[in-house]
């Protein structure tokens, strides 16, 4: 962690604050209509030191698209980011500069996210002389070092590009990038979801190791609830742009209150059969440009009333286990 940014235990780390991302999409040249599609959709979440945060859904409901507003990747429509208290998303670059060691990213796809014209040892010495420019050489090799045994990777590998590596070695790679400015805050965008099953237990075991020793907090983004039950601390369930259910991980399992989060509970494998009591509906995600009124699952949900569909459910507490969820029916 650098000296610029040092979370204080009683703030959250990273704090969004009804945070909003559209995009405006090629208009079709019969229509004078400018299509809108709402990625995100007043997005309220709070991020806890030390803890691993998952983020899960389906795919384009928007989990990636908070991952990278938070990093700065994109820039929001509307709403508030912030990062140990200080607000981040109105900062320009120079001013953002400091805070970007403290906040690091690992992407989904190792075999896209390295640059395949530069060697270990230059894509990892990069973000150091970029965001670390008081480091000298000596100090920047050091590092490297430092940071490829703590990811479990060969010291023999910083003169090799990523093409001669496997997939489970170029995400630790990716890990090792992430980590060589000593972040306090990792955005995990899907990092084993290109990878064998083999080796996506041993990534989630070094990252949790690397979080016990280093102490750092994750944001974990996936599809996958299965992964979250035993990797995860808290969990934001999405869908189509906005939160649905915000729980601890045991409670998610123990007593889902959002029909999403039941039917996303029911898909998942179980060698034992059984199910949630909810049935499985049919039917596509919504269209994001044309977000249907009401209630965004209302739907494809089972048990929806005309009130669904008529009147936005605001995520509030349900329950006495901290369980919040946007459902009018959650009782």
């Amino acid at each position: 962690m650098t000296d610029t940014a040092k979370p204080d235990a009683k703030t959250p780390i990273v704090e969004t604050r009804g945070l909003e991302m559209r995009f405006n999409l090629p208009t079709h040249f019969l229509s004078r209509e400018k299509p809108v599609l709402h990625a995100l959709s007043g997005v309220d979440v709070q991020i806890q030191q030390g803890e691993t945060f998952c983020v899960v859904g389906e795919s384009g409901c928007g989990k990636t698209t908070l991952g990278r507003a938070i990093m700065g990747l994109l820039t929001p429509s509307s709403g508030e980011i912030y990062y140990d208290g200080k607000r981040i998303d109105t900062m320009g670059e120079d001013e953002r500069k400091p805070i970007r060691a403290d906040m690091q990213m690992v992407f989904q796809n190792p075999y896209a996210s390295l640059n395949p014209r530069r060697n270990v040892f230059q894509t990892l010495a990069e973000p150091i002389r970029h965001l670390m420019p008081e480091k000298s050489e000596a100090d920047v090799r050091k590092q490297v070092e430092d940071v490829l045994d703590a990811t479990g990777c060969d010291q023999s590998w910083q003169r090799k590009l990523p093409h001669e590596f496997s997939g489970g070695q170029r995400q630790r790679i990716a890990i090792a990038r992430a980590l060589v400015t000593n972040p306090a805050f990792i955005v995990a965008d899907e990092p084993i979801s290109a990878l064998d099953v083999s080796i996506q237990a041993q990534i989630l075991n070094l990252l949790n190791d690397l979080q016990d020793e280093r102490g750092l907090t994750y944001m974990f983004i996936t599809h996958d609830l299965s992964v979250v039950e035993h990797f995860g601390d808290r969990v934001a369930v999405m869908y189509l742009g906005q939160v649905m259910e915000l729980a601890q991980v045991e409670a998610i399992y123990r007593d889902p209150k959002h029909p999403y989060t039941q039917l996303l509970l029911d898909a998942i494998p179980r060698l034992e059969g059984g199910s949630f009591d909810a049935p499985r509906e049919p039917g596509e995600l919504p269209d994001p440009v044309n977000p249907p009124p009401g209630c965004p699952f209302a739907p494809r949900c089972p048990i929806a009333q005309d009130i669904c569909r008529a009147e936005r459910p605001q995520l509030r507490p349900v329950g006495d286990s901290g369980t919040m969820a946007a459902c009018h029916l959650a009782e």
